[in-house]
């Protein structure tokens, strides 16, 4: 299987992928969660079926500043609103209860606007160390590698396959917060830095592969050791990509609404960051060879 021979091809793959997503983060954005915005959400259960246009006028109109509404099933809702005492959500619940018959409070969630501006400034720190420590652990293991490439050039494949995952999953979940109204929170932070260190793993372990055989065939051309090195790796990345995307797809589908969009941008990053370190990040390895570490 020659995957470097046709790295163009999955160049093009990949920026069609990346495009639409690129696109709804520039125009659309991130629709951010309680923990980056702060605010109060309330899932209230109620004994009548919900009618949320009827719900929201309702709402606004006793003076609650509400942001967003969503509908669970027939009778449960989900209102976002800018922080609330638990006496002002008490009062809310029982407006409610006399055009809707009891009303539960299923769940409260209060966060301050100083406490979620700490929260985004933490978690875009920790996405762009973990970026950089990964960057330089890979430009300092390989620092040993056999010529003609530099372990420079093993860190910038890498980072940029690591770019291209963080834009996938980012892009995806731009279009599903503006056709789906779907948030992101902490938990989708978490799930980038799992995707970040999986997407490493996988492709550490092409470039291992790389340069051992740039140790055992140095005769051979830079592009056929790449290639020969994928075709090496490529039923374990495989494999190991599979069981966990069997295990995502089981928590999608049985895990419950509270992990659920967590499960899926793993399962968005997983898949990407397989994809990227087969067919982009040893590709690009090839490419910067050609280019730069000629000489």
């Amino acid at each position: 299987m020659n995957i470097i021979k046709y790295r163009n091809f999955y160049f093009l793959v990949s920026l069609l992928v990346l495009i639409p997503g690129i696109l709804a983060i520039a125009f659309w954005h991130l629709k951010l969660g309680i923990d980056f915005t702060g605010g109060t959400v309330v899932n209230f259960a109620l004994e009548r079926s919900v009618d949320t246009s009827i719900i929201r006028e309702k709402v606004l109109n006793l003076g609650y500043p509400l942001e967003s509404i969503q509908s669970i099933g027939s009778n449960e809702i989900l209102l976002r609103l800018k922080p609330q005492t638990q006496e002002e959500i008490n009062s809310l619940k029982n407006s409610l209860s006399q055009d809707y018959g009891v009303v539960t409070e299923q769940s409260l969630e209060t966060v301050g606007p100083t406490i979620s501006g700490e929260i985004t400034q933490n978690a875009i720190k920790s996405v762009v160390l973990a970026c950089i420590a990964i960057v330089v652990y890979i430009i300092w293991a390989f620092r040993q590698v056999p010529k003609p490439t530099t372990s420079v050039s093993f860190g910038i494949a890498a980072i940029i396959a690591l770019v291209h995952d963080l834009l996938v999953v980012l892009g995806t979940f731009a279009i599903l917060g503006h056709f789906l109204g779907v948030e992101i929170d902490i938990l989708f932070v978490t799930a980038l830095l799992t995707v970040l260190g999986f997407s490493v793993h996988d492709t550490i372990v092409v470039f291992d592969r790389i340069r051992e055989n740039l140790k055992k065939h140095s005769a051979l051309a830079f592009e056929e050791i790449v290639n020969r090195s994928l075709s090496q790796t490529l039923g374990r990345s495989l494999s190991t990509s599979l069981t966990v995307i069997l295990v995502l797809i089981a928590l999608i589908t049985f895990g419950g609404e509270s992990i659920r969009w967590f499960a899926i941008a793993l399962l968005v990053g997983i898949v990407s960051g397989t994809y990227s370190s087969i067919f982009n990040a040893a590709p690009i390895l090839v490419v910067w060879n050609e280019r730069f570490n000629k000489n």
